[in-house]
């Protein structure tokens, strides 16, 4: 088992108000003697990192400013995670990732690859460049399994190239579109990740929301220091490319989440 504190995530907000408000949830719900955390979640990409405006920043109508992410993750209670979303190419990805926590303030926990396999020294000297010690998030996905021919040995072979660099891997084939998960599909490759690296923390998403929890009960009796992310279903079109996070849907998922994690 790992030793690294499990979190619920919630992925896509935007000013601190939103923070404040899911914070008080969470606490409310919160299991006497658990030391799950509540993730808060920032979207950025290449463009946005480097404060691009207009056809450049594709997404800037959906995501916070860099102006803002210091603001959002103000506090030093909840777990501040940017996931930095590049899909295309990691090139100069050092400089990106020490750019982008730089302007993450100093109460950042953690960022997020949502990568396809990302070289792991472009990884190490951008957190060496950065001079700050944050947990590195591995986003595993459906086209990352699919490099992988879909083989739990092929993923655990690949994630060799990251000991030392990562803290944590995330399981997810919805990329944020509010798919549902198919634990079974992802049994496999959890056990085989934990059995060759038992100190990675585990994280899994795809389509939890208030009413989909019951997704992750084929993997609570063995993974039940699990950690989940949810997006797609926090949105009121069920995709985040179409709105922002409803905070009641997201109120709904935390009170849902702490009701079946121990």
């Amino acid at each position: 088992m790992n030793l690294l504190v499990p979190y619920v995530g919630a992925t896509d907000f935007l000013n601190f108000e939103q923070v404040r408000a899911m914070l008080k949830v969470f606490n409310a719900h919160l299991p006497k003697g658990s030391k799950r955390r509540l993730h808060v979640g920032v979207m950025t990409d290449l463009e946005m990192v480097y404060d691009a405006s207009g056809p450049e920043a594709r997404w800037a109508h959906l995501w916070p400013r860099r102006q803002a992410w210091r603001g959002i993750f103000a506090s030093a209670e909840t777990y501040n995670c940017l996931h930095y979303a590049n899909y295309i190419t990691d090139y100069a990805l050092a400089g990106t990732l020490s750019e982008a926590i730089g302007h993450c303030g100093m109460h950042l926990s953690a960022v997020q690859l949502d990568m396809i396999w990302p070289h792991p020294t472009e990884v190490r000297c951008g957190m060496h460049m950065s001079r700050r010690f944050v947990e590195i998030i591995l986003q595993v996905g459906t086209e990352a399994l699919d490099e992988c021919n879909n083989d739990p040995a092929e993923v655990v072979k690949r994630l060799e190239d990251y000991e030392g660099v990562i803290h944590r891997v995330l399981l997810d084939k919805s990329a944020g579109k509010g798919l549902g998960m198919d634990a079974a599909a992802l049994l496999p490759f959890a056990r085989a990740i934990r059995a060759r690296f038992p100190k990675l923390g585990l994280v899994f998403a795809g389509g939890l929301g208030p009413t989909t929890m019951s997704l992750v009960d084929p993997l609570l009796p063995e993974f039940s220091d699990m950690s989940i992310d949810a997006q797609g279903k926090l949105h009121p079109s069920g995709n985040w490319k179409s709105d922002h996070m409803d905070v009641n849907l997201a109120a709904d998922y935390l009170v849902a989440a702490l009701k079946r994690l121990p």
